[in-house]
């Protein structure tokens, strides 16, 4: 196992002025959300087309403090105190589990802020959300026949907005929640967090597989402490991202480690992302930087594929024969978008906007983590190769979410439709030096975030 440098020696071999340009990109990050938040005020005072109480987050100034207060505050403290020391020395058996068991601490103790009520127990019985239409899925094969039905505003019993915004597989996670005697918003929002806190893990696991031991060991705490931590208790996205995560960890295992199993396990697990949401289908675009990186693997034993597409066509092809077809579903929700708030939201403003928004669920440390990663590949013959498959593994993850970003179908609410890309960030923060500083940034706004305001959708 590679161990890591003593932050002693680190300090001594960082040359002059890099830590100066990881300062200037975090301050440039900070701008853009101050502007993001003053022009998105202007627009919503003068407009009223945004939509959004705070621009250019969906939430609503608030003040306050809750049970989850003192909870919090220790897993930071003990995360910057302890956390990269820990994250060098644990087993790495050991580690995997006391990240997944970190991570679900700090987004429970976040959650619990608002109190168990209103921070998780509410938060997907809303009107938008996908506990209001359990009872209709009582029928599940006439349910899936008849999804189409229901997506557009206009038609007969319409889905509330997160249920047509989204294929049938994320609804049917709560039914069958319900149904296996886990019901109401207590259970569904501990499923969240739970299954959510598990997408650290498997980032982990990627990065260790394809890069390096001791690079995802040095990104562990900050994979641990994100402030995306604020929207994944409690929001289905988080589960979400933790599914279309250990498509790509078990996909990196694959390749690696020439394992058939894994390789259908991973098919099945993106088939199963495509039918939970739509924009994840851009999660292909990690996967295929898996494969490059992977590629000897595969070309050792190209068989790999028969296992990885027989695992994709799985879920496609059981909601296919149900009766529910992807594609229309999918042109239907354009149309629904376009006759609700995303029609008005202007593009020119959530364009830029949502990048501020990632700022904010990533941190300021990955935004110097960026710089760094973009200053790897630069100097890519010089640069260590796992320095560099990391960097190649970030950049994909950034350009699926600027892809989803031109896209228009995602203006607003991105610091929680996301997350899936945000958890494939925060590892351009194995690249910094002085990790507990970065560490306490990260801490500070995402406290910061969940004790002044109210996030909600």
């Amino acid at each position: 196992m590679r161990t890591l440098p003593s932050p002693a020696r680190t300090r001594e071999s960082e040359p002059p002025g890099r830590l100066r340009r990881d300062l200037y990109a975090a301050g440039a990050a900070a701008v853009l959300v101050a502007v993001a938040a003053v022009a998105g005020r202007h627009i919503e005072d003068t407009r009223g087309t945004l939509f959004v109480d705070w621009p250019p987050l969906l939430g609503s100034w608030g003040p306050h403090v809750g049970p989850g207060t003192p909870a919090a505050v220790l897993v930071a403290v003990a995360v910057v105190a302890y956390g990269p020391v820990l994250a060098a020395r644990l087993p790495w058996r050991a580690l995997l589990p006391v990240a997944w068991g970190t991570s679900t601490a700090w987004i429970l103790s976040l959650a619990l802020i608002d109190g168990w009520d209103r921070g998780i127990a509410r938060r997907l019985t809303t009107r938008y959300e996908y506990l209001q239409v359990i009872d209709r899925f009582h029928d599940i094969p006439a349910a899936l026949r008849d999804f189409t039905g229901h997506i557009l505003l206009d038609s007969p019993d319409n889905w509330p907005a997160h249920i047509a915004g989204h294929p049938p597989a994320a609804t049917l996670t709560f039914v069958l929640l319900d149904r296996i005697g886990l019901r109401g918003g207590g259970w569904a929002g501990v499923w969240c967090i739970v299954v959510g806190a598990t997408a650290c893990v498997a980032v982990l696991v990627t990065v260790r597989a394809l890069c390096d031991e001791a690079l995802a060991r040095r990104a562990a705490p900050f994979l641990v402490l994100a402030p995306a931590a604020v929207w994944m208790g409690t929001s289905a996205d988080a589960y979400f991202a933790a599914v279309a995560a250990w498509a790509v960890a078990l996909l990196a295992l694959a390749v690696t480690r020439r394992s058939p199993g894994r390789a259908g396990a991973s098919g099945l697990l993106f088939g199963l992302t495509c039918y939970l949401s739509y924009g994840l289908t851009l999660v292909a675009l990690i996967a295929a930087a898996v494969l490059v990186l992977g590629r000897h693997g595969l070309r050792e034993r190209p068989a790999l594929l028969v296992p990885l597409l027989a695992g994709l066509a799985v879920v496609p092809a059981v909601f296919t024969l149900a009766g529910f077809d992807w594609w229309e579903a999918y042109h239907l929700l354009v149309t629904r978008y376009a006759q609700g708030a995303g029609g008005i939201r202007p593009y020119g403003y959530w364009v830029w906007a949502n990048l501020a928004c990632t700022v904010l669920i990533t941190g300021l440390a990955t935004a110097a983590g960026l710089r760094r990663t973009g200053a790897v590949l630069v100097r890519r013959p010089a640069a260590p190769r796992a320095c560099v498959r990391l960097a190649f593994l970030v950049s994909a993850a950034l350009l699926a979410l600027l892809v989803a970003d031109l896209s228009g179908m995602s203006k607003a609410e991105t610091e929680r439709i996301w997350l899936p890309f945000a958890v494939w960030l925060l590892p351009a923060c194995a690249f910094l030096t002085r990790p507990r500083s970065w560490l306490t940034a990260q801490a500070v706004l995402a406290l910061l975030l969940n004790h002044l305001l109210f996030t909600g959708w």
